[in-house]
């Protein structure tokens, strides 16, 4: 450490030693805004798909898939107007135009119309019990990770995916004390959603090597949406629904408030990123899990037994140890 003559910090050391603290806290505070917020998307969400006409919808797909689509095509508004607004419109187009960009748009479609589409479909089908199946994405993305970026996988890592498998067939089994017929179906697709996003997580971050991470979520938000509205919903007979909701304005201002929560939550996420590190960042923002089933229980008066309450604190766990080593933080304090 760096000491003047009478032995105490100097005044440089001590200015950075301030703004560094200052900087994790702000990166810290970011992370569980982005968890927070992403759990009030996902409440959100569910909300909007018990009101009509999705509420009516024929078949499992038509409704969450409208959904998301509009979820990610208002998000993707929310955040041109956020770009606009800090003079960064220019840069969207420019990002197309490079490698990095397309493997931008990649991860979109593994994040938007498949991981994302499954997630509210596993909302839709199992209810409350699909939020932590979801958050298995660190894990998922570990093993991507290992495949495709060739990192190893450490004892850490392989003993965290073994505690959010534990967590995850403990919810799976329990079903929150009513599994209803299609119970199972959404716990399969909440593990699409976690495959998608755990896929994502590794194109987007080749792609955010040379793209600035807001315009990064920008492309993520306005190509998933394209491809729900041009693509998956003709392909599923949806885009009447589509129609009926977009004239029905209350339903749509409902689905605006869940878009505006998601487009915070990932600008809030990759704040977090950059000021803690992708690791810490990613870990803190797995805690969305016990948000969302909070949130869920106030809001929605979902139910939720004591055997799922402690499967989702067992799957935040693991997501956190498969994320960051906790005995980096006991060095900390320890230093």
């Amino acid at each position: 450490m760096e000491e003047n003559l009478k032995g105490k910090a100097s005044p440089a050391f001590s200015m950075k030693q301030k703004m560094t603290t200052t900087f994790t806290r702000q990166g810290l505070a970011a992370g569980f805004i982005s968890a927070i917020a992403f759990g009030l998307y996902s409440t959100v969400s569910a909300y909007a798909m018990m009101k009509e006409p999705l509420v009516g919808a024929a078949g499992l797909f038509a409704a969450p898939f409208v959904a998301s689509a509009l979820n990610d095509t208002i998000a993707a508004i929310w955040l041109i107007l956020f770009n606009v607004v800090k003079g960064r419109f220019k840069e969207i187009g420019r990002s197309l135009a490079i490698f990095p960009g397309l493997m931008v748009i990649l991860g979109a479609l593994f994040g938007g119309p498949i991981a994302n589409g499954a997630y509210l479909i596993g909302i839709a089908s199992a209810g409350t019990a699909a939020i932590p199946i979801s958050a298995l994405f660190p894990m998922f993305g570990a093993i991507f990770a290992k495949m495709f970026l060739k990192q190893d996988i450490s004892k850490r890592v392989a003993g965290g995916m073994v505690i959010c498998i534990a967590g995850a067939i403990m919810i799976s089994m329990d079903g929150g004390g009513s599994v209803g017929d299609n119970f199972f179906f959404g716990i399969i697709c909440a593990f699409i959603a976690a495959i998608g996003w755990g896929m994502e997580g590794v194109f987007s971050a080749f792609g955010m090597s040379m793209i600035d991470s807001n315009i990064a979520i920008t492309i993520r938000q306005g190509i998933s949406g394209i491809v729900f509205i041009i693509v998956v919903l003709p392909i599923f007979n949806s885009l009447g629904l589509f129609v009926d909701v977009l004239a029905s304005p209350n339903l749509v201002l409902i689905i605006a408030l869940g878009a505006l929560f998601a487009a915070g939550s990932f600008l809030a996420w990759y704040v977090a990123n950059s000021k803690v590190g992708v690791a810490t960042g990613m870990s803190i923002n797995s805690t969305y899990v016990l948000w969302g089933v909070v949130f869920s229980v106030i809001f929605l008066h979902s139910s939720l037994s004591p055997m799922m309450l402690i499967g989702a604190i067992v799957i935040t766990a693991g997501a956190i140890i498969v994320s960051v080593n906790p005995m980096d933080f006991i060095k900390k304090k320890e230093a």
